[in-house]
């Protein structure tokens, strides 16, 4: 790997992280030249699972998907980690799992257990002495300062934005390396989370069309003080609404002949998912006279 995310973070580099959630979207949105990817909880719970980003997802289903993706990929990866899945033992067991894995970042919030969506309504979080603790061990629990702990905070939508900088203020000063304050509601309340947190930690944005935050653009997010911008609906959104319209069509017309959705060929399906690496291999092992 040319360069890790940390390194990047020190360049001044801002960081534009696709959301992945298995490996079609993790193999292509490698290739495309981002700086970091974004492995999504809500993706994970809704592909591997089928169901709501609610606290269903397991520690286990999650880390051996990051080890799956960090493996299959070159650029990298920032983690949702939920709450760290329990107490602060799961979460000291939670970093090292990932960072094992491979992850360059992890990302644990300050809600009740379960969580649920930071872009869905009736969250809670716990007292801020307890979220600090998580951020504490987390710091703790890491082998490498080159593995990084993104803290984030879901108090803007129940206790209101001064609660969450406070917040994601007590977070930098326990360790963490990137502050996520999850969805204000406007472009001055990032401008504002960006001038009080500035100087704190590294600041990161989540952009989530139709979600509780309005969607600024790269350019706007690094004015007001932030350095990552991760879109965790980018892939699952635009593979939902092609998979609905390829499915819709075949259902109607017993065909694809015609289909207007996109598609790749098994040409290229072959060359994304490394097939030429096994004919290569069969040519000099299997085959007669390899």
């Amino acid at each position: 790997m040319a360069q890790t995310l940390k390194s990047l973070l020190a360049a001044g580099e801002f960081i534009v992280a696709p959301g992945v959630f298995e490996m079609f979207s993790a193999k292509i949105a490698d290739r495309l030249g981002f700086k970091a990817l974004y492995m999504t909880g809500y993706g994970i719970s809704a592909s591997h699972l089928g169901l709501a980003d609610a606290g269903l997802v397991t520690y286990r289903d999650m880390v051996e998907r990051a080890r799956t993706i960090a493996g299959g990929t070159c650029t990298p990866l920032i983690a949702d980690a939920d709450t760290g899945f329990g107490g602060l033992l799961n979460v000291r067991e939670t970093v090292r799992g990932y960072e094992a894995a491979g992850v360059q970042a992890i990302q644990i919030e300050d809600q009740e257990v379960p969580k649920k969506c930071g872009h869905t309504p009736d969250r809670r979080v716990v007292p801020l002495a307890d979220a600090v603790k998580r951020i504490e061990v987390a710091v703790e629990a890491r082998r490498s300062d080159g593995f990084l702990v993104v803290a984030r905070t879901d108090a803007r939508t129940a206790l209101g934005l001064d609660e969450a900088i406070r917040r994601a203020r007590a977070f930098a000063k326990a360790g963490a390396d990137i502050l996520f304050v999850e969805a204000p509601e406007s472009e001055d309340e990032f401008a504002r989370v960006g001038a009080e947190l500035a100087g704190e930690a590294t600041l990161l944005a989540n952009m989530v069309p139709t979600g509780r935050s309005p969607m600024l653009a790269a350019e706007k997010l690094k004015d007001c003080g932030f350095s990552i911008a991760i879109y965790p609906s980018a892939g699952m959104g635009a593979a939902c609404a092609a998979l609905e319209a390829a499915y819709a069509y075949l259902r109607e017309h017993g065909s694809l002949h015609g289909c207007p959705v996109p598609a790749f060929d098994m040409q290229r399906l072959h060359e994304l998912v490394g097939f030429a690496d096994v004919w290569a291999f069969e040519r000099r092992h299997v085959e007669p006279g390899g």
